[in-house]
């Protein structure tokens, strides 16, 4: 006999595992977003690059360069600086409702005005859902020692 007290109990857990599907599922799109514009900054894809940035994005360099969203694709095309690869680790993302921050380490390599770069960071990423897409607000890089 299903009592009033294990009807709530299985409720709850179902509750609970759809919750957890729905992070799993953020996770899964928010880190496939996030590679999605290491690969258009890596090719110059300045058409995904625009799609998966917000208005207003706030883009800091480990070397204190602050962007806006328009300087940072300006950047990007006119090959100031050119990514040859970003490869992150050890991530990790909280969610707190339709923002996300995501935290980790980077390995970039590239060239910055003709001059060859290869450096590590630790990184902060903040993420924004609008209509069912996660869009970069906030990227902060700092150099690791």
């Amino acid at each position: 006999m299903v009592t009033l007290k294990h009807a709530f109990l299985l409720f709850f857990l179902l509750l609970l595992g759809e919750i957890n599907l729905l992070a799993q599922s953020n996770m899964g799109q928010l880190l496939a977003t996030e590679q999605s514009r290491f690969d258009a900054m890596i090719h110059r894809d300045t058409v995904t690059l625009q799609s998966l940035l917000a208005p207003d994005l706030v883009y800091i360099h480990s070397n204190a360069l602050k962007e806006t969203k328009a300087e940072h694709i300006r950047s990007v095309t006119s090959g100031k600086i050119v990514y040859e690869n970003m490869e992150r680790s050890n991530n990790s993302v909280r969610f707190y409702g339709k923002t996300a921050i995501n935290t980790g380490d980077i390995h970039v390599k590239g060239i910055i005005s003709g001059n060859p770069f290869d450096v590590r960071m630790l990184y902060t990423a903040v993420y924004r859902k609008i209509k069912k897409r996660w869009l970069l607000v906030s990227w902060q890089t700092t150099r690791q020692p």
